[in-house]
């Protein structure tokens, strides 16, 4: 499986560098403006070469993202745990999966 650490990371920095790499793709003439695509944004995201999350477990009761993986977390479940981390354990983690596996992914649709 891959490994992706995110250390000194930012996703408002991901995004901004990913529009400035691709504002000068534009200058240069290498792309046009009405070419941009939401892949077009997501394959120049640091993370351009793994899949999207399907799943966020945040920890220590926060409800809220904390400037991570913003683009990248559109149609992720959240599961939220009142452990911090450190205490985060593999009992803690087949819960997450658990409440996983009962959702209903309807990636922005509607059933």
């Amino acid at each position: 499986l891959p490994l992706a650490l995110a250390i000194h990371y930012g996703s408002r920095a991901e995004i901004t560098d990913a529009v400035r790499d691709i504002a000068a793709k534009v200058q240069r003439g290498e792309l046009a403006p009405e070419q941009i695509e939401e892949a077009t944004i997501a394959n120049h995201l640091y993370t351009a070469t793994l899949p999207d999350p399907d799943l966020l477990v945040r920890t220590a009761g926060e409800l809220r993202l904390s400037n991570y993986l913003l683009w990248q977390l559109s149609y992720a479940e959240l599961y939220v745990t009142e452990a911090c981390w450190p205490d985060f354990t593999v009992q803690e983690l087949h819960k997450a999966f658990g409440a996983f596996r009962g959702r209903v992914r309807r990636f922005g649709g509607v059933v």
